[in-house]
């Protein structure tokens, strides 16, 4: 079933390409990314309930945390901090395909 999540601090193509590179290992190439909006989407397959919780966790480990996630001041400057280095990964190390 095909889900949309609203995800913090997705800014470029540089955090797409991370954040499909991490979830494509669990998911496939059912990951999309929608750039064009406020908050950004990223759109998943998921086949069962329990593969949810590994895409937030995994997102989260990246720094990007669902819109609706309650962080602290603390959490959501650490969460901005893993996003900048996911986005410079994603910059040096593009996937395959543009998005």
């Amino acid at each position: 079933m095909l889900k949309t999540y609203d995800v913090a601090n997705i800014r470029c193509e540089g955090c797409a390409s991370t954040i499909k590179k991490a979830l494509s290992e669990h998911f496939g190439n059912s990951v999309e990314i929608d750039l064009s909006v406020m908050p950004r989407k990223v759109t998943v397959d998921l086949t069962d309930s329990s593969q949810e919780e590994l895409l937030i966790a995994t997102l989260r480990k990246l720094g990007y945390p669902l819109i609706n996630d309650e962080l602290s001041g603390i959490e959501g400057a650490v969460m901005k901090g893993k996003s900048f280095v996911s986005c410079a990964v994603g910059k040096f190390n593009p996937t395959k395909e543009k998005q």
